[in-house]
Parts: C-alpha cells; sequence; structure tokens
C-alpha cells in the first residue's frame, strides 16, 4: 500500500504506554504477515525504538500477563491473544485507503454488463475472496418488489419445481415436496390460481392474501393443490426471510491448515455458512452498524469460533435504507489494513448497484 494513503497513527489504547504498543503493534503486524511466534532479538532489530533484548522480554512478559500475548510452546517467541489482535484493531491499526485504480478496479468489475444480479453478486464475494485471500460473503436480503409470474414444474414423484419471476426480471427457484397422489393436472392448478391473485402483489403481500382467500373459500381448490400452493408460498417464505448469501473462496482457509482441531474448526464454519441463522444475524449486525465492523473469534455471535475473523459492513442505498451486507471471513491473522477498506468501498458499490 502506498505510504501516502495510510492513515495516521492511532492514539495509544488506554493502558498502554508508546513502549508496549510498539510492541504489540508489531507482534499482531508480523503475525498478519508470517503466522510466526515473534522473539526478542527479532523485535530489538525490527523496532523504531532502540531497546534491549532484555527490555523487550520484559515488556512481552507484562502484555502476556494483561492476556495480550501468549507462547504457543516452549521458545522465547510471542503470538497475540484474540483480545490482543483486538486491541490492536480497536486502538493501533494503521489502515490505508484505496487508490483510484484499485476503486475503479472494484467498481469495473461490479458492473451488470447484461449479468444477472445473482451473477454480479457472485462476482462480488469472488473478488472480496481474491483481495483478502480469505472467503467472501455477499448477503441480499429478499426481495420487495411485486412478483411477476409463479410456474409449479413436476420433477418426479413427490417433488416439483417452483418458478418465481419478479416484476423486475430476476427468477428464482425452489424445489418442494408435493402430496403423495397429487395428479399433473393439480401442479397447472396451482400456478394458474396464484397466478390470478398476482395484481402487483409481493410475495409477502401474495402469501397473506392467498391464506384469507383459501380459508374464506375452501371449496376453491383441490385439497391436493391446496397443499402444493401452500407449500410453494411457505418455503419461498422460510427461505427468503434472509435473503441469498453468497460465499465464495472457502478452499483459501483450509490452504494453511495442518492440525485436525483447526480443521474442525473450519468445517463448523462452512455449516455455520449454510443456516438460515446466519444470514440473518448478518442482516441484523447490518442493520445496526454505520460502516464496517470487525469481529475477532466468537464476539460476533454469527460464526463463535475461536481463531477466525469477520470484517462486515451494510450495504446502504443512497436514502440510506439496508438492501445487503458484504464481509470477509478468515482466520485470525487475515491482513485487517488491507481488507477493511476493501470491504467497505465494495459495500458503497453494491448500495448504490442494488438501490
Amino acid at each position: 500500500m502506498d505510504p501516502a494513503t495510510l492513515s495516521p497513527r492511532p492514539a495509544l489504547p488506554p493502558g498502554l504506554d508508546a513502549r508496549s504498543a510498539a510492541i504489540l503493534r508489531e507482534i499482531v503486524e508480523q503475525y498478519v504477515e508470517t503466522g510466526e511466534p515473534v522473539g526478542s532479538r527479532t523485535l530489538s532489530r525490527r523496532l523504531p525504538l532502540s531497546l534491549s533484548p532484555a527490555t523487550i522480554r520484559n515488556v512481552m512478559a507484562d502484555l502476556t500477563e494483561a492476556g495480550l500475548l501468549f507462547s504457543p510452546h516452549a521458545s522465547a517467541g510471542r503470538l497475540p491473544t484474540e483480545k490482543g489482535v483486538r486491541l490492536f484493531v480497536d486502538g493501533l491499526l494503521q489502515f490505508g485507503s484505496l487508490t483510484e485504480d484499485e476503486r475503479e478496479t472494484i467498481t469495473r468489475s461490479l458492473e451488470m454488463r447484461g449479468r444477472s444480479l445473482q451473477d454480479m453478486l457472485s462476482e462480488a464475494s469472488s473478488m472480496l475472496s481474491g483481495l483478502s485471500s480469505a472467503a467472501g460473503l455477499v448477503l441480499a436480503p429478499k426481495s420487495d418488489g411485486a412478483v411477476k409470474h409463479i410456474e409449479f414444474v413436476a420433477l418426479g414423484p413427490r417433488r416439483a419445481l417452483v418458478i418465481l419471476v419478479g416484476a423486475d426480471g430476476q427468477v428464482e427457484n425452489r424445489v418442494i415436496e408435493t402430496p403423495i397422489g397429487l395428479p399433473p393436472s393439480a401442479l397447472v392448478e396451482a400456478g394458474n390460481y396464484l397466478n390470478a391473485h398476482l395484481t402487483g402483489r409481493t410475495l409477502e403481500g401474495l402469501r397473506e392474501h392467498v391464506s384469507a382467500n383459501m380459508a374464506a373459500n375452501r371449496n376453491e381448490l383441490h385439497h391436493l393443490t391446496a397443499e402444493v400452493v401452500a407449500s410453494g408460498l411457505a418455503t419461498w417464505s422460510e427461505l427468503d426471510r434472509g435473503g441469498t448469501l453468497f460465499v465464495r473462496g472457502q478452499a483459501r482457509l483450509l490452504a494453511d491448515v495442518t492440525e485436525i482441531e483447526r480443521l474442525s474448526t473450519i468445517q463448523m464454519l462452512f455449516e455455520r455458512l449454510e443456516t438460515q441463522e446466519t444470514m440473518l444475524r448478518l442482516l441484523d449486525l447490518a442493520q445496526e452498524s454505520e460502516g464496517v465492523r470487525i469481529f475477532i473469534g466468537a464476539e460476533s455471535g454469527v460464526f463463535g469460533l475461536s481463531g477466525m475473523s469477520a470484517v462486515v459492513a451494510p450495504a446502504r442505498t443512497d436514502s440510506n435504507r439496508i438492501v445487503g451486507a458484504i464481509g470477509v471471513i478468515g482466520p485470525t491473522r487475515i491482513n485487517y489494513g488491507r481488507i477493511i477498506p476493501v470491504v467497505d468501498y465494495t459495500a458503497r458499490v453494491i448500495g448504490r448497484m442494488l438501490g
């Protein structure tokens, strides 16, 4: 990063003098760069301060006692704890701003250029992954636009595809289970029934209208067809409460995994990324945030995993409406100074586009 784009050195965090802050900063920066413990001799060569290895060891011992550093094994080297990384991010991190060329590259990669919205958001998560060497997350909430057309297509015994076309041209598909003994004509009847009641309604409005209509006119539909209608709308309602989550670059999280315990942690992360609760919590975090938020370890309540960090920002329209969440998740040693401005700018671009 060009030094001219770096933010000024932040003020010292409470409780740390200049010497302790400089040592903690250098250890965290080395940890982000190499992942290896840092010893006092290395620090004495790298620090701008003129300190002997013995003095540095004393400061490192104090930082360890304060819970900011730990020794991974019997060597004299130290690594930052999650508490130490948090203190670094909150009070010692010097992060950069993007250059004009970098901004232009991000903006160009997110242009629609005839692509669907899903393709663009998938590209955005891939781009975030590539720029951060971690996993990129893009969450687009459910569309509140009107529904243009709904169709049911048989896939085989007890399965059908529900195709929903929005007024904005977006097409989404869901697979549902169908009742035993359902005749093929029932799928056509279900589609005709729903399309007859669309009249510019949103999906939620359609669900409420159809539920009330079916309750008032129980004989209007055969009971099996009514099950298909209810199942199709319920499936969409349940899945769309949190929107669509695009995750790309999961393999990057496995690049340097050697410990079984670490592998198990990442497998748990993958499972959580697939749950509806994760999407809802990400949206909650976006609603609570004005800008980029950094979560280390279990802080977010989303991933709750030691050794992992997430950088998340809300995507807002020019009218300040939340239209999604953008983020990166990776090991605690992700490059925060690089990732924070990338996530922030990407969230702004996608917010304008979705707006």
